[in-house]
């Protein structure tokens, strides 16, 4: 997953350029703060259950690592999430920020923005799914023993994690190790800024699922050690399909049908 958006634009990929399969520039959230995209973010995934009353959040450091903007602005957004009841923040050496105990809910408007952008966040996966494929398709082939021991290592480092923010940027690496096995740098341009608009609207998941999601990275690093590039394929392609569902905008559509939720 990708590094740090610039301030003041929290959606805006590193290279300010748009995706070359999806336009960028009716993205709603291109025009919230990157305060409010940080509040929008917080807010929605304690609205969907992602994030649970008292549960610490990573650092001001990781927070602003994972989602991408810089810690001035977390600072800022935690400062507004805890006057609207959302958070809670308790000084000392065991203290931090946390979800609070009864968190107020859908008090943030600016997660408006990242409901009006669901269908475009579905064609990105769709996207994400055709290039990663192929990728995993080729880097069975390619991958050499570095590039293998490279998403041994990301997976490792999953699995010591200890907070969403840290599987996050373990999982950027090793989507994009296997990205880079494949050899292709005019299509590994493009992946990066699919990745960047997409990442965009990650928010924070219980670390449950992020541990199923390593096993699933475990099984596409088995099939590409084994040279086997249909199944990698297959397996990384269902891999990134899961998102339709458990990326935000399934969640939420689960979530107004009531299945479940």
């Amino acid at each position: 997953m990708s590094g740090p958006y610039p301030e003041g634009m929290a959606t805006q990929e590193p290279s300010g350029a748009p995706s070359a399969l999806t336009s960028s520039a009716l993205a709603a959230i291109r025009r919230t703060s990157a305060v409010d995209t940080v509040r929008a973010r917080i807010s929605l995934a304690v609205d969907l259950g992602l994030l649970a009353p008292g549960e610490r959040l990573p650092n001001i450091q990781a927070t602003a690592a994972a989602l991408g903007v810089g810690e001035i602005t977390v600072r800022r957004a935690f400062g507004n999430l805890e006057r609207e009841g959302v958070v809670e923040r308790r000084p000392g050496r065991t203290g931090g920020t946390f979800i609070a105990e009864r968190p107020r809910r859908r008090t943030v408007a600016q997660v408006a923005a990242y409901r009006e952008d669901s269908e475009r966040v579905h064609r990105l996966i769709d996207e994400r799914i055709v290039l990663e494929a192929g990728f995993a398709h080729l880097a069975a082939e390619r991958l050499d023993r570095s590039g293998l021991d490279r998403l041994d290592q990301c997976i490792r480092e999953m699995d010591a994690a200890e907070s969403w923010a840290e599987f996050h940027a373990s999982d950027q690496r090793f989507h994009l190790a296997l990205a880079e096995g494949a050899g292709l740098s005019a299509a590994l341009a493009m992946y990066r800024r699919v990745t960047g608009e997409l990442y965009a609207y990650f928010l924070p998941y219980p670390m449950g699922y992020l541990r199923g999601s390593n096993e699933q990275h475990r099984a596409i690093r088995a099939a590409l050690g084994a040279q086997d590039a249909t199944l990698a394929a297959g397996l990384l392609r269902d891999h990134v399909a899961e998102l339709h569902h458990s990326m935000y905008v399934g969640l939420a559509d689960t979530a107004e049908r009531g299945d479940g939720g």
